[in-house]
């Protein structure tokens, strides 16, 4: 495979919120991450941004429906499909610290942290779920064995 351009890696998933302004500063607060990139449309809204967490990359959008929808298909949190549409797996340091500071942040943990050890042939992660205020589900992780 040919590199990536600079600056992006493989994968950069997407999501949406209704409230996207205000989820990036709680992104960034509860979670994290750093606005690497923040695109305004004229009417005040995020037409573009990027958010970074080490070497990932996400981006988060307005949800578009409608008239407004681009690419043939609606564009919704989860709040208004009424089910979470996405899982996102994120590795951190310190899970414990991460998953308090998170808590503290009004993230729901829906899962405390725990070890999945999938056994000595494979690896062992310290991993916790939470669901952000628009209901994405986040899974945060920690490798304890390679």
């Amino acid at each position: 495979m040919k590199p990536t351009p600079a600056g992006w890696p493989r994968i950069s998933p997407g999501v949406y919120y209704r409230d996207t302004a205000a989820m990036i500063d709680w992104l960034c607060r509860a979670f994290g991450f750093e606005v690497r990139l923040k695109v305004m449309g004229d009417d005040g809204s995020i037409v573009h941004s990027e958010l970074t967490l080490a070497d990932g990359l996400i981006r988060v959008g307005e949800e578009l429906s409608g008239d407004e929808r681009r690419f043939d298909t609606d564009r919704r949190s989860p709040i208004a499909a009424g089910c979470n549409t996405q899982n996102l797996m994120v590795y951190v340091d310190d899970v414990d610290a991460h998953c308090e500071h998170a808590r503290a942040a009004g993230a729901h943990v829906v899962s405390e942290p725990e070890l999945h050890d999938y056994g000595a042939e494979y690896w062992a992660d310290r991993s916790y779920g939470a669901i952000d205020p628009e209901g994405h589900l986040w899974w945060f992780a920690q490798r304890v064995r390679g």
